[in-house]
């Protein structure tokens, strides 16, 4: 899962960063309002911390800005200012949850669950993706395979999400890469096959297929019964 945090902050901002990338999570991280449309034009993601006190616009301006572009985005607030009516503006304009600082760097991943399960359970997302025998738990970070649970890494669950989630594509490794890491982040060359062929053992070795020249695409229902 991909977030994107947005703080000019720079001690706070390192240490949630490091704390969220410690739960599994690929962190892009802004400093300024100017920053976030390009960010968002340059990758898909699932929540934005949202400081309001830019040093170049307001938070409501950005809450807004990131409402007319990408209305479903799960927005959580992250900022010094704690009163009621702050509160009641930011949740009005849209913001999804609301945390004040100083905060407990714990519960911010807590909310991030939180929020965007909520967003996986509205009419349209799916709160279980399934695929055959196959079944994914997003908010629980969970998987079975007929009935019978399969641990996973979290880095091993978000790119089996990812398939899911668009099963009739092939991705390509870039893709499935932009789903699990973040700006900056070290990426070893061959990382998206190993977290391939995992998946293969624990599940099934058709469960993904690879598409010669292109990337790779879950594989058909009809394949698991080989």
């Amino acid at each position: 899962m991909r977030l994107l945090l947005v703080e000019d902050d720079e001690m706070f901002g390192a240490a949630l960063q490091k704390s969220l990338l410690r739960d599994g999570y690929a962190v892009d991280w802004i400093r300024c309002g100017r920053e976030l449309l390009p960010a968002m034009r340059s990758a898909e993601y699932e929540c934005v911390l949202l400081d309001l006190n830019l040093p170049d616009t307001t938070g409501e301006a950005s809450l807004k800005l990131i409402r007319g572009r990408t209305p479903g985005l799960s927005v959580i607030v992250v900022t010094a200012r704690g009163g009621v009516m702050d509160r009641i503006t930011l949740l009005d304009l849209g913001a999804d949850d609301y945390l004040v600082k100083p905060v407990d760097l714990e519960e911010v991943s807590a909310r991030v669950r939180s929020v965007t399960r909520r967003a996986q359970s509205v009419p349209g997302g799916a709160a279980v993706l399934t695929h055959g025998p196959l079944k994914l738990h997003p908010a629980r970070r969970s998987a079975t395979w007929a009935g019978n649970v399969v641990a996973l890494t979290n880095k091993e669950f978000w790119v089996l999400e990812t398939l899911v989630r668009r099963k009739n594509q092939v991705l390509t490794r870039a893709q499935l890469e932009d789903a699990l890491y973040g700006w900056g982040e070290e990426v070893d060359s061959n990382a998206i096959e190993v977290y391939v062929h995992f998946l293969r053992r624990k599940f099934h070795a058709s469960l993904i297929r690879t598409v010669r020249g292109a990337g790779y695409q879950l594989g058909s229902l009809e394949s698991f019964d080989a």
